[in-house]
């Protein structure tokens, strides 16, 4: 089974929360803080596993979760760092934003590795919080929170050469001729449904073609699996279209380039400025003058494109036409071109698109309101419960201008505050 879209959600490890206690042994009566530090939570990393060809190992599975730093320990002991969790896939997955579809990584060429999410920060234990003035803080810093995101993955082929044309031209037959891929051959319309990879090898060269599933009218336009295969198509190289140049089903095969041509500038028109050649297909089945006339018509059209007159039956032609693809293939790889995707958003604009953002509302006279991911973010770091983390609030809120702006928009002495739910009356 080919899969070439899947859906998931990844998650990174929580990191583990600082640890109170405080040193106790004979003879040390009034021992400090000793609460060590929580270990790093795991990352999310996507790697590419050259052995895979599709994502049928996401067909089942949904969530992927690395796992958690543990907690600090007495004796400044620190918590274990949770355990990143690596996710493979072929090569050629576009990593999307579920929400958006926004592309966030493509794993091509040179990207072979990235670090998705980072595990959250292990908090910092109370041997930290000592001062001339608290020599006995019980307080910690809890671990920062994991961090998720709902993805999409989306496989386009890698290949040299892919292999275009309308159902039944015979793009099945030439594929299993040269490479060692072993698709389906029958004689019927969308005998392959998936796309079939092929290693090539002529003289000392190999190379990757790909069958792309027949392409029908108004395909560019989503028209029956239009758009899931045309999509293969965008990181080839080089375009091969396979025509039944005998009109063996009655099409006009000048017609079917044309249409075909159509499709492909359509869905993407950088797809027509590829290397293209024509494969001329089931040259047995027609008489050479017949042969001459047609392959003429479509050198009048097409006076760029190359033709090669070819049977996948009985392999007349294809020797002179993989000498030319391997030509062509060389070219391509001097050239270092790899058809990669840029990023359209990062993991910061997903996971914290304002966090720099901090909203104050004045609801009511007296009554202020401040929200935002930024105090969200401070929030989840901060424990209001202990007195060394309240000062840290107040400092944050003075340090960061929120306590100057609510002055201007007149609050004084006895006002209430409510900072992303929880209320507090003011005070200089």
């Amino acid at each position: 089974m080919f899969i070439d879209y899947a859906k998931i959600k990844v998650i990174s490890g929580k990191g583990g929360n600082g640890h109170i206690s405080f040193r106790r042994e004979l003879y040390v009566p009034a021992g400090g803080p000793d609460g060590g530090d929580g270990g790093r939570g795991g990352d999310i990393i996507f790697e590419v596993d050259n052995g895979l060809n599709n994502l049928l190992p996401f067909k089942h599975q949904f969530k992927y979760k690395s796992t958690d730093g543990e907690e600090g320990g007495k004796k400044r002991c620190h918590g274990k760092d949770g355990e990143d969790l690596i996710i493979h896939v072929p090569n050629g997955t576009l990593i999307r934003d579920a929400e958006t579809n926004k592309i966030i990584f493509d794993m091509t060429g040179k990207n072979t590795r990235v670090t998705l999410l980072k595990g959250g920060k292990g908090g910092l234990g109370n041997m930290h919080f000592a001062t001339s003035v608290m020599q006995a803080p019980r307080y910690a810093k809890p671990g920062e929170p994991a961090k998720e995101l709902n993805l999409i993955l989306e496989l386009k082929v890698l290949a040299d050469v892919g292999l275009v044309g309308f159902p039944n031209v015979g793009k099945s037959t030439f594929i299993s001729k040269v490479t060692n891929a072993r698709p389906e051959i029958k004689n019927y319309h969308f005998t392959t449904i998936n796309p079939h990879l092929g290693v090539c090898e002529v003289d000392d060269t190999e190379f990757v073609i790909a069958d792309i599933p027949g392409i029908i009218e108004g395909a560019g336009e989503g028209v029956g699996l239009g758009l899931k295969f045309l999509k293969h198509i965008e990181r080839t190289k080089i375009l091969l279209h396979v025509i039944d140049i005998a009109s063996v089903e009655g099409r006009d095969p000048l017609n079917d380039l044309d249409i075909i041509m159509n499709e492909l500038n359509k869905f993407n028109i950088n797809l027509t400025k590829k290397r293209q050649l024509i494969a001329a297909n089931k040259i047995d089945s027609i008489d050479e003058e017949s042969l001459n006339i047609k392959i003429k018509e479509i050198k009048d059209k097409y006076k760029n494109l190359e033709i090669y007159p070819i049977s996948g039956i009985s392999r007349k032609g294809i020797k002179e036409l993989l000498k030319r693809l391997k030509e062509l293939v060389i070219e391509s790889r001097n050239e270092d071109h790899t058809d990669t995707f840029e990023s359209e958003i990062t993991i910061d604009e997903i996971i914290n698109p304002n966090v720099e953002e901090v909203i104050i509302e004045k609801p009511t006279n007296n009554y202020y309101k401040i929200s935002g991911e930024k105090i969200n973010k401070m929030l989840g770091y901060t424990n209001l419960d202990t007195e060394k983390g309240m000062k840290y609030f107040q400092d944050f809120l003075k340090d960061e201008g929120i306590i100057k702006e609510l002055k201007s928009k007149g609050m004084v002495e006895g006002d209430t505050v409510d900072v992303a739910g929880i209320e507090f009356t003011y005070y200089d």
